[in-house]
């Protein structure tokens, strides 16, 4: 993920954000932003996520629209040490655009272990 911006804000735990990745693949997949209506709420001492792609009518013309359908995050503390938490995530990315199944599955992978790589160096 290169940038995050909330676009529109609804209730304290509802918004509307945009982000954007870089290109992948020596860019033979270009540069995708998604913009997903989100909600985030408490769930058992942690969190729960979930969200969707918008049909939105501001596109940048650099990037190409991708699309997650219905997709939820789970982050919860860990019964036996509670300072630590499971981290779950169900998502459906639609990248779009031509591209071939196997660049996706190769970008997919790999963005998806930087993400968790990326995510556990901000919170250490």
């Amino acid at each position: 993920m290169t940038s995050l911006d909330i676009l529109e804000n609804f209730e304290e735990n509802c918004c509307v954000m945009r982000y954007t990745t870089a290109g992948q693949l020596w860019n033979i997949i270009s540069p995708r932003e998604f913009v997903d209506f989100s909600y985030t709420v408490g769930y058992k001492e942690g969190l729960l996520s979930c969200g969707i792609s918008l049909d939105w009518d501001e596109k940048r013309p650099e990037f190409v629209r991708g699309y997650n359908h219905p997709c939820g995050w789970f982050c919860v503390p860990l019964k036996d040490n509670p300072n630590q938490s499971l981290l779950t995530g169900y998502i459906q990315t639609d990248l779009r655009g031509m591209i071939p199944q196997s660049a996706v599955d190769t970008a997919m992978a790999s963005t998806l272990t930087n993400f968790y790589g990326d995510l556990r160096k901000a919170l250490l």
